[in-house]
């Protein structure tokens, strides 16, 4: 029997989950719902689907779920599908700190619900078959990760209000692919940030701009970097550098990255092989020279695969690839980097872990004191 899928949210990220849930073979009716009823009779009548309160939606008892509403509703949201044990998707953040998350985390783990957490550069080709690479030892040992993550374009002046800051919003998911790809802890950070454009980060507290170093175990040294303003396009790249090799993601002909080295007519004789580059391949119809406008067209295939991977989990077909005790993770080092950037002091992470653990029935096993 084909599923009944409810979209929790239809800004943009949610008419693109429509698109996807609406096309999938396994979903036979799709149901939208939104703060904003306008809006989601436009993302509904867009995609053949119907529309309803959450309430209604929750109380018919779908199939499963998928929230894609402001971030300030993604707490309550995961809690309701908890408790009406209904199998839940959630964009990132579980929610803007760490308190709502624990207490989001509680609610799923007393009613042993289904969570997936969207990390969607989990599925993306290039940092799998970076993940790939590197466990079959093509970099050797692993002793320095580069990444970059850099937006074309600001956000609205609203929206940085409520992102929970640049560490929260956009840095996390180095953070969750320094971990997930490379199979270590991250174990300390030393943050930095600055604003050079509009002042509404700063009245926010936040930072357009920020760079991080982290060590992670092992004694693997790591460097993320990530603004707002990058007009050439957006970008999101991951170098692995190893005794033997070294490994870039992102690095594609849509990559806004432009070398300055001359071009010359031919290799000389003695030259070696280029590091490898595994990255998404363009979407048809574009141009090789066309850069990344943003992160939907850039992880467009990854957000789909996501998707699937999510339903055939709520159909007990398929291993969750992030539960929130992942999302959790992640979201300790970016509290890490906020410490660290308003003490101007390196941070361990532990510090922000033994926080978590020190509450009552903590749901994840961190370290405790």
């Amino acid at each position: 029997m084909r599923m009944r899928v409810g979209l929790l949210g239809a800004g943009r990220i949610g008419a693109f989950h429509a698109a996807t849930l609406a096309a999938h073979p396994e979903v036979g009716e799709l149901v939208v719902a939104d703060a904003d009823p306008l809006r989601a009779r436009q993302v509904a009548a867009d995609y053949g689907a119907s529309t309803g309160p959450v309430d209604a939606l929750f109380d018919s008892r779908p199939d499963a779920v998928v929230i894609a509403s402001a971030t300030a509703a993604h707490a309550g949201l995961i809690a309701r599908a908890a408790r009406a044990g209904v199998p839940a998707f959630c964009e990132k953040p579980i929610a803007r700190d760490l308190a709502g998350t624990v207490a989001a985390l509680h609610e799923v783990e007393a009613a042993g619900s289904v969570l997936q957490i969207g990390f969607q550069r989990r599925f993306d080709a290039g940092y799998a078959a970076a993940r790939e690479a590197l466990r079959g030892g093509k970099v050797g040992r692993l002793h320095t990760v580069r990444t970059v993550s850099s937006d074309a374009a600001p956000p609205p002046a609203s929206y940085v209000p409520l992102s929970g800051g640049l560490y929260r919003d956009c840095l996390i998911h180095d953070f969750d692919m320094l971990r997930w790809v490379t199979g270590r802890e991250i174990t300390e950070v030393y943050a930095a940030g600055s604003n050079g454009g509009a002042d509404f980060f700063r009245a926010s507290d936040d930072v357009d701009t920020a760079a991080v170093l982290l060590t992670l175990e092992g004694g693997v040294l790591a460097t993320a970097t990530a603004t707002r303003y990058h007009g050439a396009g957006y970008d999101v790249r991951m170098e692995l550098a190893g005794t033997d090799d070294q490994l870039a993601v992102g690095v594609g002909p849509r990559a806004p990255l432009t070398s300055v080295e001359p071009v010359t007519s031919a290799e000389p004789a003695t030259s070696v092989e280029p590091a490898t580059s595994v990255g998404p391949a363009g979407e048809p119809g574009t141009g090789p020279a066309e850069r990344w406008p943003g992160f939907l067209e850039r992880f467009a295939p990854a957000y789909r695969a996501e998707i699937d991977t999510f339903l055939r989990l709520a159909r007990g077909t398929a291993a969750n690839p992030c539960d929130g005790r992942e999302a959790l993770r992640a979201l300790l080092v970016a509290e890490a980097c906020e410490v660290s950037r308003r003490e101007r002091r390196p941070v361990a992470v532990a510090e922000l872990a033994d926080l978590v653990a020190a509450r009552p029935g903590q749901p994840i096993g961190l370290r405790t004191a």
